[in-house]
């Protein structure tokens, strides 16, 4: 057993007769309690987020100022720590839930491994200074350029920095699940994701633009803060008594032993496989990701207007997240996740559009700070939803073996993906005779990818139907006599006629106003004298557009005969989709429309028929894919979507719910 920690926060508090209190396993909090345990955890997050977003985005620049080919970048910035998440993170995980102190099973973890974490960030800031340094006392050393020892530096200094932050990135987000009351992990995790975006927020707008001039600085005092600031949260918060593992289990978490128990739990469901199958290929999708800032230069940006979109962006989420919180819970977090991540490979889709098109960098700068604000609440929702889903369909008792479970497949994939990802990029470089055109082809390689995920979660899906969905489920638990884990079941919102009503009026404006902004586009290209952008928009996208409507009208019949026929009992032939995604949804892709007419008018402005031409073409194409995903989502509801109008009620405050 370990000393306890100097000083704790009073996360478990003396109760006054007749106050309100809340549970957490064995932790007990009053209003007062609680705003203190968040207090800390999102200061804790504020910190974490600010060291976290330094080496993604300023290594990429570094390395390519040194000479990295896309390769060796990706190996370095995703293969390496790949192996290292696919090891490291899956035994801290497994040893964390049996793991017993007087500090807690988590905060151990973070605590031990804080300083050399701290130190090889700050290495990484100095390896300029210390290639300087090992070259004037070494004439070996000399024989090499400065830029190859540089990246061996940062290479070393970058796994070591990983390997450190494995422990903290394995156990921190489980930490929540174990301190924080059920009724309030949602609306805890809304706040977090405000934090830990206004933290982003904060770097992107004011720091990101010193990139290039000042990275030793930003890479100190990132550690500094990291040391400082999260270490003082980490002492202030306070873990529960968790029960003593019984022997049998004890024995079964040891050595070989323990290594056979986590395989055999962790994957021994169809349902926990399905779900890791979808984040691995998220993560092949997002492996890609290392090059976003490239595409972003190749497209006339600078770098302090890069950071300034990000920021942007970000301010525009946080404000989202506030009112999209109280959502996650009342929706279903998974059922979020599946509709996010299908309208989001229509999302990538759209941006294929760029392989073809090239604005200048201001008027490309402008479209983006537009797509920001207006996809801003889908990605509030979307991003506070995360966490929250794995915590409804994860065994609580288990809740950090299966993330590392998961993280152990997730960064094989990543392993690979990131090795595939810069060879696809130097392929496709040397396709394009050496120039950066060639990271516009970014997004084919994240729409193939993130429809192999998306079909696997809608996999998921289907399977937490089948064991349940809204009302029945709980985990599957083989190691239970029951076979399941017992978990409070929270109320959702089911399909409300009156908002699917509303959400319907946003899709008819999608299709509506394509095909009536079209004749008043053509007006301007006859003005501009642009015939030939005139004909192909009277002969294709027009013609495109009111098809398009037509199939909308259809398919919305559709829907209200189902929602008829689920009111007097009948059998569904189709499904009814959820009222809350499609408001979203439709909301978005509406006000898309006005980046979509601003796209167009710039390229008549512009002289750029074929860049008109590719927009009207792209948008018609859209129409028909955002109807085909309304579709998809009745279908895959259907024979589970059977009621609506039925009356959300709050769960009750769980007075004891036993600890993890």
């Amino acid at each position: 057993m370990h000393a306890p920690p100097p000083s704790v926060s009073q996360n478990v508090v003396a109760v006054t007769p007749g106050s309100k209190t809340y549970h957490c396993g064995t932790l007990t909090y009053t209003k007062m309690g609680l705003f203190v345990l968040f207090a800390w955890l999102l200061w804790g997050d504020f910190c974490f987020t600010m060291m976290e977003a330094v080496v993604p985005t300023i290594l990429p620049l570094k390395l390519k100022a040194l000479g990295c080919s896309n390769t060796l970048m990706a190996v370095i910035m995703t293969a390496a720590p790949g192996v290292l998440n696919m090891t490291v993170c899956p035994y801290v995980s497994f040893k964390s839930d049996r793991y017993r102190s007087r500090w807690g099973r988590r905060i151990p973890f973070i605590i031990w491994t804080m300083p050399f974490l701290c130190a090889s960030l700050a290495l990484i800031g100095l390896s300029d200074d210390i290639c300087g340094l090992l070259q004037r006392n070494s004439e070996f050393l000399r024989t090499f350029t400065p830029a190859t020892i540089t990246i061996v530096l940062v290479a070393v200094f970058l796994i070591m920095f990983q390997f450190f932050n494995m422990f903290v990135g394995s156990v921190f987000w489980y930490l929540f699940n174990d301190v924080v009351p059920a009724q309030f992990l949602a609306r805890f995790m809304g706040l977090f994701r405000i934090v830990g975006t206004g933290a982003g927020a904060i770097y992107n707008f004011f720091i990101f633009k010193y990139a290039g001039s000042h990275m030793r600085e930003i890479f100190v005092w990132a550690a500094v803060l990291y040391l400082v600031g999260f270490g003082l949260a980490c002492m202030m918060i306070k873990e529960g008594k968790y029960p003593e593992p019984d022997e049998e289990a004890a024995k079964a978490g040891r050595g070989m032993a323990g290594l056979k128990t986590f395989f055999r739990e962790s994957f021994s469901h169809r349902f926990y496989v399905l779900r890791f199958l979808y984040t691995s290929f998220a993560a092949f999708a997002g492996a890609i990701g290392t090059f976003g800032i490239f595409f972003n230069q190749e497209m006339g940006l600078s770098l302090d207007q890069i950071g300034k979109i990000a920021a942007i962006s970000s301010v525009a989420m946080m404000a989202a997240m506030y009112f999209m919180a109280i959502f996650v819970d009342r929706w279903h977090p998974l059922r979020i996740c599946v509709y996010g991540a299908v309208f989001g490979v229509l999302g990538n889709f759209m941006s294929l559009v760029w392989i073809f098109v090239t604005l200048p960098g201001n008027y490309f700068f402008w479209l983006n700070i537009g797509n920001a604000i207006i996809g801003a609440f889908l990605l509030a929702l979307v991003g506070t939803a995360g966490l929250p889903s794995e915590m409804r369909i994860f065994p609580q008792s288990r809740f950090g073996q299966f993330c590392s479970a998961q993280a152990m497949l997730r960064s094989t994939f990543t392993v690979f993906a990131g090795v595939l990802a810069g060879a696809f990029m130097d392929l496709v470089k040397y396709l394009c005779n050496g120039s950066d055109y060639s990271y516009r082809f970014i997004f084919v390689w994240m729409v193939v990818f993130g429809l192999i995920s998306t079909i696997f979660l809608i996999k998921v899906y289907i399977e937490w139907h089948r064991l349940g969905g809204d009302k029945h489920f709980h985990p599957p638990a083989p190691w239970n006599p029951s076979g399941i884990e017992e978990m409070p079941i929270v109320p959702i919102v089911v399909p409300q006629t009156k908002w699917l009503n509303i959400s319907f009026l946003f899709f008819d404006g999608i299709m509506g106003l394509s095909v009536l902004s079209i004749p008043v586009l053509m007006w301007w290209m006859y003005m501009k004298h642009q015939m030939f952008a005139f004909k192909w928009y009277g002969l294709a996208v027009l013609p495109l557009c009111i098809l398009g409507w037509i199939c909308w009208m259809v398919l919305k019949q559709k829907i209200r005969r189902d929602i008829a026929a689920s009111k007097s009992g009948s059998p569904l032939r189709n499904g009814i989709p959820h009222h809350g995604m499609l408001i979203i949804l439709g909301s978005k892709f509406l006000l898309a429309l006005c980046i979509w007419v601003c796209q167009v008018l710039s390229t008549v402005f512009l002289n750029m028929e074929g860049g008109a031409i590719v927009f009207g073409i792209a948008n018609g194409l859209t129409n028909f894919l955002l109807i085909c995903t309304v579709y998809l989502m009745c279908r895959i509801e259907r024979g589970f979507s059977v009621t609506v109008d039925e009356k959300y009620e709050p769960e009750s405050d769980v007075s004891a719910p036993s600890a993890a």
